[in-house]
């Protein structure tokens, strides 16, 4: 099988190289990927098809890779140390005004019923939509209705800001 995978190199680096524009990062999503096509070659089907099954698999270390990059963000000190942060939240230049947009977007999620605010709130902190449904006895269509409309209502209040300003995860 993996003389078969191997076959693919070209096409496999090709493809690599459009995801990411990048000539090194495409060489490392091609090795990425080899290793994971070795370390779950039992469950590849056999009479299926080697190539769309390998190009799924870069693809979603592609997607997972971009995700991780997104949720973690690198901020490097340039003095003499070196020294790198990892961040959670971007860095930008209206970082001044965060207390004031924290305040705004407190304020107006504690203007919401309880029941929507509990569900966005815990939705927010991370909790998946089932988990939210056991905690507050409600079906899982009620949670995912009431965060949206959590959501809609903060994006009416909250008019003067664009998307990228507001910092929901903070």
């Amino acid at each position: 099988m993996m003389n078969s995978v191997l076959s693919l190199d070209d096409r496999l680096r090709q493809y690599a190289f459009s995801l990411t524009h990048n000539q090194e990062d495409a060489e490392d999503l091609v090795q990425d990927t080899y290793l994971k096509v070795l370390q779950n070659t039992d469950r590849f089907a056999e009479a299926t098809n080697l190539k769309a099954w390998v190009y799924t698999i870069m693809r979603n270390t592609f997607i997972n890779g971009y995700r991780r990059k997104q949720r973690s963000k690198v901020v490097t000190d340039e003095s003499d140390d070196n020294v790198s942060f990892t961040s959670t939240t971007t860095v930008s230049s209206d970082a001044a005004d965060l207390p004031l947009y924290v305040s705004e977007i407190t304020t107006a999620i504690s203007s919401m019923k309880d029941n929507q605010r509990d569900a966005f709130e815990m939705y927010v902190d991370g909790f998946k939509y089932h988990e939210i449904a056991d905690k507050l006895q409600i079906s899982i269509g009620t949670v995912k209705s009431r965060i949206f409309f959590a959501r809609q209502k903060l994006m009416s209040n909250l008019t003067g800001y664009s998307v990228a300003q507001l910092p929901l995860t903070a």
